[in-house]
C-alpha cells in the first residue's frame, strides 16, 4: 500500500483547474506535513495557503515549470493547479531548516495522492514578485512552492535508459519519468 502512494505520488504539472482541494483538505494535509520529523525540532516551517481563483493564477505568472520540456511553458488555461501551499521559513526560529522541507512536501503530497489530488514542488520562482504579491514579510524566506489539483495527466516511471535522466512526454501526453535501477543506487551491502 505505502510503495504504492510512494510510486503514485509524481510531480503533477496539469490538473483539472476546477476541481479544487478544500481548505480543510489543505490543512489536513499541513498537519502531515507538521508531523513529520523537524532537524533540532525547530519546527520553522511555516506555510500560506493559496486558494482563489484570481490569487492562483498570479501566483502562477511567478513560476517556471519543467525545465527538460524546451517547448512547453507550463500547464495552459483550464490545466493550472487549483491551489498551492507556500512553504516559507520563519528565520527568526533558525535559518537552517536541514532537510525539514523535503520531508515536509512528501507528506503534504502524500496525504493530497492519497485523496485523489497531486502536486509538485516548484523552487523556480520569481522571488521578489512573489513575495510582494504574497505579502510575505522580512524575516520569513520563501523556501517553495507546491502546486496542486485533481492530476489530468498519466505520469509513468520507467527504467532509465544510457544514463539520461531528463523526463519527458509522448505524442499521446503521457509524461515519463526514468529512474535509477535499485542495483546502481546501492553502492554496498556490507
Amino acid at each position: 500500500m505505502l510503495r504504492e502512494l510512494v510510486a503514485k505520488n509524481r510531480s503533477y504539472r496539469r490538473f483539472y483547474e476546477n476541481e479544487k482541494p478544500s481548505s480543510e483538505q489543505l490543512k489536513a494535509w499541513i498537519d502531515l506535513a507538521r508531523l513529520g520529523a523537524s532537524g533540532r525540532n525547530a519546527q520553522t516551517i511555516k506555510y500560506m495557503i493559496i486558494l482563489s481563483e484570481e490569487m492562483c493564477e498570479s501566483v502562477f505568472e511567478q513560476l517556471a515549470w519543467a525545465g527538460y520540456l524546451q517547448d512547453w511553458d507550463g500547464p495552459r488555461k483550464g490545466e493550472r493547479p487549483s491551489a498551492y501551499v507556500v512553504m516559507v521559513n520563519d528565520d527568526a526560529l533558525g535559518k537552517n531548516y536541514f532537510s525539514d522541507d523535503g520531508i515536509a512536501a512528501q507528506n503534504l503530497l502524500l496525504g493530497a495522492v492519497e485523496r485523489g489530488f497531486g502536486g509538485c514542488i516548484i523552487r523556480a520562482f520569481k522571488e521578489k514578485e512573489l513575495r510582494e504579491l504574497l505579502k510575505i514579510e522580512a524575516g520569513y524566506s520563501i523556501i517553495q512552492l507546491i502546486a496542486l489539483g485533481k492530476p489530468k495527466e498519466e505520469v509513468v516511471i520507467e527504467e532509465m535508459n544510457n544514463g539520461d535522466i531528463k523526463y519527458w512526454r509522448d505524442e499521446n501526453g503521457v509524461h515519463h519519468v526514468p529512474k535509477r535501477g535499485i542495483d546502481e543506487i546501492i553502492l554496498e551491502e556490507l
